[in-house]
């Protein structure tokens, strides 16, 4: 085992390490006389390998010829997501024939599952099948559940033949019939939450940070990742919601699975192409010896400089789980003591016939990574308030909208097609960034990646107020054109809404694009789908606080002689209140968000082409 015995080793220089890295891959021969130049420009520099675990080639794997597969698989597989999720309350009401609470929960409680099924996907894929495998075995079952679903709906459930729609309710069922809707719709949500995460760093993964021009390319991936998502769903929320309000469910289930088979088949059609990251093993061991070790070593006396620590070379550590080296931090110095080394440790390393007890003795690498975590947890628990803000979208502003009035030029609007303009907005603002916000501002701070990561984060929360604020004046002006004798509606055209949808979509670019890319930049190699997943279990979090925050403000406001600020007639109650409590809430949040980033200090990785330092991650 190559390892030192002070942290001076940090200092090797990247060239060195590349260069050893590849030809010791590539082994002798006529191609073992290369050299390094046209080495480096051949093979990928980031550790990558191709489907059968040789050192990658750059012009015969990845870059935008893999991405492009990625982003069509992952807009058809959103497409078929929501064909189901979209109306679900719907089907439960109007086939399964449950009352609106009842439907609203389940629903509630399998949007939630998806997403805790994401973590599960996350850690398969950084531990043990490494991202391409997770990828395809999530994506078949998502298929089969979507097959079982269309099959269970078409056989037995819409009886009699053209019932579920909005006059007409479909027959009893008996629970078996019940039961195999709920074991189809659970592994979709199996199948779609444990493909999110993964297939979103495996895009990122067919492109080299080490090469520049690749690097560049990664973060746009991000972009039209998150835009490929929104117009897969953008086709769902409008011609199948269509179909399916109209009581067509098993056609649009079964749209939804041939979408699903056809993202299925591009993927496994690309697997030649792919550039590919060994599983670092179960992170949640690792991080637990690191905590054991150092509190086993509390007593401890470490040394001012931080020196003595036990390191492996950055060649050694590649070659076991395909990472790269960590490089030493100064915070969270109780930690270091796990990777301290005392005199009997010094025994232990000397005499290689010893094991080491990494319950007792862990590398700095392995330090680093919890310093990693830990340092994200702050910037990860900021966001949650942003994605309650960004569920409103799907509840209140449908509610909202339900109270205005829906029929422009003798065409009803349906209330949840507003989300449109969101989705729209999406589109435009992600090119509006790209093509013209980025180069202004590279021109004016003369760094060519423009916004950080985090600066851009903290637009989409001050744009998130803006939202809020948009939706709180919107309602003020509806409650003021309540029709006189009207019991539910308000003359205000649903037009109004417009504006609150396209700041909300502004603000998804600013922060979901800017957090994917943040996690899954700053998390270690080996857990980068769990950094994708940190994403998901924030929206998650939104909507769980989003329905505490609600039930708190009616247990508060509902009296005797008022209904409170959301009753069940809109016009009687103040949700606008709400809205401008959500923008403080979310202002306040903005003022320790500023804090959180400029207190965070980005991971430092060994032979980093791109040199970054604490500032390029400050607000």
């Amino acid at each position: 085992m190559v390892a030192s015995m002070a942290s001076s080793e940090h200092s090797k220089m990247e060239k060195e390490t590349t260069a050893g890295q590849v030809g010791e891959m590539k082994g002798g021969g006529a191609s073992g006389s290369m050299n390094g130049e046209e080495e480096c420009c051949e093979y990928t520099l980031d550790g990558s390998v191709d489907i059968k675990g040789r050192p990658a080639i750059r012009g015969k794997t990845g870059g935008w010829v893999a991405g492009a597969l990625l982003l069509v698989n992952q807009g058809l597989a959103t497409l078929a997501f929501f064909g189901v999720g979209v109306n679900l309350v719907l089907f439960l009401t109007r086939v399964l024939q449950q009352n609106n609470a009842d439907a609203a929960n389940n629903v509630s409680k399998w949007t939630g599952t998806v997403y805790i099924f994401s973590l599960v996907g996350a850690f398969l894929s950084d531990s043990y099948w490494g991202r391409y495998k997770t990828c395809a075995i999530f994506q078949v079952i998502f298929v089969f559940g979507l097959v079982l679903l269309s099959l269970s709906s078409y056989l037995f459930l819409l009886k009699p033949s053209g019932c579920g729609d909005e006059d007409t309710l479909c027959g009893s069922h008996s629970g078996l019939e019940v039961g195999v809707f709920y074991l189809s719709t659970y592994l979709i949500a199996l199948g779609n939450g444990g493909y999110q995460p993964t297939i979103a760093t495996f895009g990122a993964d067919q492109f080299d940070e080490e090469d520049r021009a690749e690097a560049h390319s990664k973060v746009s991936f991000f972009s039209f990742f998150y835009l490929a998502l929104n117009l897969g769903s953008l086709f769902s929320n409008t011609f199948l919601s269509y179909l399916e309000d109209k009581g067509m469910w098993a056609l649009g289930f079964w749209a939804s699975a041939g979408s699903a088979f056809v993202a299925l088949a591009l993927f496994l059609g690309g697997t030649p192409r792919y550039r590919h990251f060994k599983p670092g093993g179960n992170p949640l061991t690792r991080v637990c010896q690191v905590i054991v070790a150092a509190v086993r070593k509390w007593r401890v006396r470490m040394p001012p400089g931080g020196g003595n620590l036990y390191e492996v070379d950055g060649k050694e550590l590649a070659a076991a789980n395909g990472g790269r080296k960590i490089l030493h931090t100064k915070g969270f110095k109780f930690l270091d003591r796990a990777a301290f080394i005392e005199f009997d440790d010094k025994v232990m390393l000397q005499d290689r016939s010893i094991p080491r007890n990494p319950w007792r003795f862990c590398t700095i690498n392995q330090v680093e990574e919890v310093k990693c975590i830990l340092r994200l947890i702050p910037i990860w628990l900021t966001t949650i308030l942003y994605s309650v803000v960004f569920t409103q979208m799907a509840s209140l502003f449908v509610e909202q909208g339900d109270a205005m009035s829906t029929t422009i030029a003798g065409f009803e609007i349906p209330p949840a097609s507003m989300s449109a303009f969101d989705i729209l907005s999406v589109a435009v603002f992600i090119l509006f960034y790209r093509r013209l916000l980025t180069p202004l501002v590279s021109k004016l701070v003369k760094d060519p990646k423009g916004l950080t990561q985090l600066q851009r984060m903290g637009i989409g929360l001050i744009i998130a107020i803006m939202a809020m604020i948009a939706a709180g004046t919107v309602e003020v002006f509806r409650l003021k054109h309540v029709c006189e004798g009207c019991k539910d509606e308000s003359s205000l055209s649903i037009l109004w809404q417009i504006p609150q949808y396209m700041l909300i979509g502004a603000s998804e670019v600013f922060m979901y694009v800017g957090q994917l890319e943040f996690f899954n930049d700053q998390v270690p190699d080996g857990l980068k789908s769990f950094g994708s997943a940190l994403c998901m279990t924030s929206i998650s979090l939104g909507n769980y606080v989003s329905s505490l925050l609600v039930t708190i403000v009616m247990k508060i406001t509902v009296e005797d002689n008022r209904p409170g600020w959301i009753p069940g007639n809109l016009n009687k109650g103040h949700m606008d209140r709400f809205y401008f409590l959500l923008a403080a809430l979310t202002s306040a949040d903005f003022v320790v968000y500023l804090a959180c980033a400029r207190w965070y200090s980005c991971i430092k990785l060994e032979g980093r082409s791109r040199d970054i330092d604490d500032e390029d991650y400050s607000v």
